[in-house]
Formats: C-alpha cells, structure tokens, sequence
C-alpha cells in the first residue's frame, strides 16, 4: 500500500448514462478521487463525486456520537473547467451541506471570468434550490493562474504560492496551466506531485498533430497519466460526422502522448456516453494486447502510486 491512491469515481464525457449496457465500466460524469499525503483532491465535481460525498459523510457519522465529537470533512476540488459534465455533482456532493467541513475548490478564474461567479451562475440558484451564499459549510473558492502553484502541508490550509516555490519533503504540490484544446474557453491541466512521484490529469484535451510541446514537457517521465479518451480513431474520423476540433483526444492519441511524456502508465478516461460495455471491451482488448502500462478506467478502479 501507497500513500498516494487514486480511485476513479466517473469515467465518462458529455452527460451521465443509465443503463445496464453500461454497467462494467459505468455511467457517471468525471470524478477522480486522489488520497496524498493525508490529504483528499479531487479531481472534477461530475457526477461521480456524489459517491465520493456519500462515503465521506458515512465516515464522518461513524466517527463520534455528536457532531461535536466528530472529524470534520475536508477535501481539496480541482475543476479542469466549467462544462457542465464537470460539475453536476458538485451540489449533490453532501459533505457541503454539514456547516463543519471545509472545502476548498480551485479552478480558471480571473477578474473578468471569476470561478466563484460562474460557479454561482451555472449550478446553483437558478437551478439548484440553494444559492452559492446558502451553502452550509466553509465553502473557499479560488481562481488560478499559470504563475501559482498549490501547497499543501499537513493540518494547515491550502496555499497559493508562486511557482518555484521551495516545498517540504511532506508536502503535497499542485501544479497546473491553462490549454486552449478545449472550445471556449480552454481547460486547466493538472499535475499532483508527492516525494518525487505525480499523476498528471489532463482530461478534455485535444492532441496536436506531432504533439503538444508545452503538454510533454508538463507531464515528462510522471507515474501515472489519467488522459481524454473520448473516441476512437475511426470515430474521430468519420466523414459524415467528424470530431476534429471537438477538444477530445483518441485512445491512439493518448497512447502516442504516454510515448511522448515517457509516462510510466496511462489510463484511458473521459469516454463518449454511446460507447457500452461491449465496445469498450473491444477497445481494452485492442490496447491491453498491444501496450504494456495502459488500462480502462471504470468506476471503482483504484490505482497505487508507488
């Protein structure tokens, strides 16, 4: 065992699935759960998250008789940006609504595009029965920038550094920038490192022909790449329907980018909702028979950096 797990809690793109073709790999939106540290990231508030909340709350019961007496929730939220397959869960996720927990959620923000507003705009009030300003617990909301990196240290919140900044041998750094392969208004890639060891989360991200140089020098030699898989090659491809600038990569896309890093292992995510059990299979056989280190994510995987 590591101190640095990974459990996916979400898996999919676009919209969540109900049905039992659907089951192996499973239907919720993106949500990864990362345990560093002594800390808990997660990465995307899909539709996953809601698990995630449920889980924490039944640990956070169990562990005192009043609320009193019990261990606050905390957890860190990394939003890669503000479609709506990325957030859906957020108001669903219940350690929000305990006035003890403490959440801190990062994403793209700036004074003309504020993630606090958006956030606001999109999920709560108007479509959700409480505001923002109604939300139980102490809910911190911060925008980011390509010149910050996140520091976090034991029993202290998360800080906001510039990059560069020195970290301690238990510290946990976040590092991160802003990449235009999305519509719209582009998507943070993140990067998680802890005592010489990082995952690299780079969903909803469209490959360069050749590659993304900035992207390779970003997530060089990492342990673990979690990378968009939204389609495959003769999908992306298809000339009555193509996806070309859609701002979603292919499986064969992702492997070459796992080639171009020297990533140590690749897991497929973010897939198209029409791809069931059956095709996703078809694609593990392919890929597994012919990659070493790469596998399918599926809700429930669980993934140990060592």
């Amino acid at each position: 065992m590591s101190d640095f797990k990974v459990k996916f809690r979400g898996v999919r793109g676009s919209f969540p699935v109900a049905n039992k073709n659907f089951l192996q790999y499973g239907g919720n939106t993106s949500c990864v759960e990362v345990n560093v540290g002594g800390h808990l990231i997660i990465l995307d508030a899909g539709t996953g998250i809601v698990n995630v909340g449920d889980e924490l709350l039944e640990k956070y019961i169990a562990s005192g008789v009043t609320p009193d007496k019990r261990e606050p929730m905390k957890a860190v939220v990394l939003v890669s940006h503000i479609h709506q397959d990325h957030l859906l869960g957020l108001t669903f996720f219940k350690p929000l609504h305990i006035k003890s927990t403490e959440i801190e959620i990062f994403g793209d923000g700036n004074q003309t595009s504020d993630l606090s507003k958006n956030l606001s705009e999109l999920i709560f009030g108007k479509t959700f029965p409480l505001d923002l300003g109604d939300i139980a617990c102490k809910f911190d909301i911060h925008n980011l920038n390509d010149e910050q990196s996140i520091i976090l240290k034991k029993g202290q919140k998360p800080m906001l550094v510039p990059n560069g900044t020195q970290v301690d041998g238990d510290d946990v750094l976040i590092t991160f920038y802003k990449s235009y392969v999305h519509p719209q208004d582009g998507v943070m890639i993140y990067k998680i490192t802890y005592k010489n060891k990082s995952l690299v989360y780079a969903t909803d991200k469209e490959c360069y022909l050749g590659g993304d140089k900035k992207f390779i020098r970003f997530a060089k030699d990492c342990d673990l790449l979690i990378h968009d898989s939204q389609y495959t090659t003769e999908d992306y491809l298809n000339p009555y329907s193509p996806k070309q600038g859609y701002g979603h990569s292919t499986f064969d896309m992702a492997v070459e980018t796992m080639k171009q890093t020297n990533a140590k292992n690749l897991v497929f995510f973010h897939y198209d909702p029409s791809y069931d059990d059956i095709k996703l299979n078809r694609i593990k056989e392919h890929y597994t028979t012919n990659f070493k280190n790469v596998q399918l994510s599926y809700e429930g995987l669980e993934f140990d950096i060592q």
